[in-house]
């Protein structure tokens, strides 16, 4: 387990470091006793934390006409099928850099896979039915946005590394250590092992020297 009181002490030391802009937090953890070329033992999955991690996260929709103006009202980006041919490998790739989370209409999915996927499949974006990314025609998208803005991805597939961003300097300090704690819990239930797995594992902000923290 982390050091609870480790884990405070670490967060009023960083969250008193102050910049002329507001840091993230990432949380590090190191792995151990994998064998990553076994599918059993890579990690991937979408955490569901308590909080928003302190930065707006940019969601594009691409959906069918039947969903359009709704995409256009909830998303940070909408593009509506008619639309994929047109855009240029130029214009996908930069979409791509610039989005975090790309929510994909089930019935066009192959379209999507189509024009998008050369862009999105290398850097782990395209829409992912883990983390409700795909979603049926009409479907309300408001609520699954909202929800993306306290979802971050974990991976560990090439790497035994884990690192993931769990907030900023503006969030209160008890919504930092609450974002930490059911990161770490979630993680540690996705490992073979569980707390077996874990080597160490860090705090720190962007521009800060790493803290240990177990």
């Amino acid at each position: 387990m982390i050091d609870e009181k480790k884990l405070i002490e670490a967060v009023k030391e960083l969250h008193a470091q102050k910049k002329n802009f507001s840091q993230s937090y990432d949380l590090t953890i190191s792995l151990k006793d994998l064998n990553l070329k076994d599918p059993k033992d890579q990690v991937e999955f979408f955490a569901q934390l308590p909080h928003k991690t302190g930065r707006k996260v940019p969601v594009c929709a691409l959906v069918g006409p039947e969903m359009i103006d709704e995409a256009k009202r909830t998303a940070d980006r909408a593009i509506e099928q008619s639309e994929f041919d047109k855009l240029k490998k130029n214009d996908v790739r930069k979409l791509a850099s610039q989005c975090e989370y790309f929510v994909g209409q089930a019935n066009i999915m192959p379209k999507i896979a189509a024009t998008f996927g050369r862009a999105l499949g290398p850097r782990g974006k395209m829409p992912n039915p883990k983390a409700g990314c795909i979603v049926p025609p009409k479907a309300p998208l408001a609520p699954l946005i909202e929800k993306l803005q306290s979802t971050v991805k974990v991976s560990a597939r090439k790497s035994p590394t884990i690192q993931i961003r769990v907030g900023t300097q503006k969030m209160s300090e008890s919504d930092v250590i609450d974002n930490v704690r059911s990161a770490y819990d979630q993680i540690i239930h996705h490992l073979p092992r569980e707390e077996n797995n874990v080597k160490a594992v860090y705090f720190k902000l962007t521009m800060s020297p790493p803290i240990k923290l177990r």
